[in-house]
């Protein structure tokens, strides 16, 4: 089976698009690590495409957030606008829609997805140091997760730990295997908002028979984006950090 793996999408459609077009033909289910909302100017838009053709989900901080399942108050100023801003417009059945997505972690096919860490859904795994932390406790050996939107991710292979890299800017893709006795913590990276300076939009594609992990960047029209959420009110930084990637 191939799925096409997703992560903070953050309600940017135009990402989304260039995602699917990108991964056509390349996988058979899509599985998502959660923050569907927040931040993006297409909420409901994401969600509906969600619901119909999303084969497993898991919530994210910002989905929790912006259905009124937890307390703003642990978000920066600027994220407190766009979760009230977002939670104003979506639909009743978004709103549901979300309330009802599980916590991770969640055994999808002998693989975990997570949001944050699989021990924490807020935690952020940033570091080796972090991930070492982690290892031990692993129910699969191999873990999608998302939260920091930082794509990569950190492998345990031999007895050693190692980093695992994301295509670098001149590249489009960038290849795992995922060895039986192996541990493997990847983060597609986000869909939506990317942090590592690298502002098209990332995902992976992950087989589980060839056991191959894909991580992909697909760039995007960031700009039409920036205009929506000027239009809409939301925060002007909001569509100027999507051209700088951070």
């Amino acid at each position: 089976m191939r799925y096409l793996v997703l992560s903070d999408l953050h309600g940017n459609w135009e990402a989304l698009q260039s995602v699917l077009a990108d991964a056509r033909g390349s996988y058979d289910k899509i599985v998502c690590c959660g923050d569907l909302v927040g931040y993006g100017p297409d909420p409901n838009r994401i969600i509906e495409w969600a619901r119909s053709d999303v084969a497993a989900v898991i919530r994210g901080n910002h989905d929790r957030a912006c259905c009124g399942l937890d307390n703003l108050e642990w978000f920066n100023p600027i994220a407190q606008v766009a979760s009230r801003w977002t939670m104003a417009r979506l639909t009743g059945e978004s709103l549901l829609w979300l309330r009802n997505l599980p916590a991770g972690p969640l055994v999808v096919d002998g693989f975990m997805l997570a949001h944050g860490s699989p021990l924490d859904e807020d935690e952020y795994l940033m570091t080796l140091t972090d991930a070492a932390n982690i290892f031990g406790y692993l129910e699969a050996n191999l873990t999608f997760f998302g939260h920091t939107h930082l794509q990569g991710g950190f492998a345990w292979e031999h007895g050693r730990r190692r980093l695992i890299w994301r295509p670098m800017e001149d590249q489009s893709e960038s290849f795992l295997h995922v060895s039986a006795d192996g541990l493997y913590l990847v983060n597609p990276g986000s869909v939506g908002q990317p942090r590592d300076t690298d502002a098209r939009a990332a995902y992976a594609i992950y087989d589980s028979t060839a056991r191959e992990i894909t991580l992909r960047r697909v760039g995007y029209d960031f700009e039409a984006v920036r205009q929506k959420i000027e239009s809409q009110g939301l925060p002007p930084v909001l569509g100027a950090r999507l051209a700088q990637g951070r």
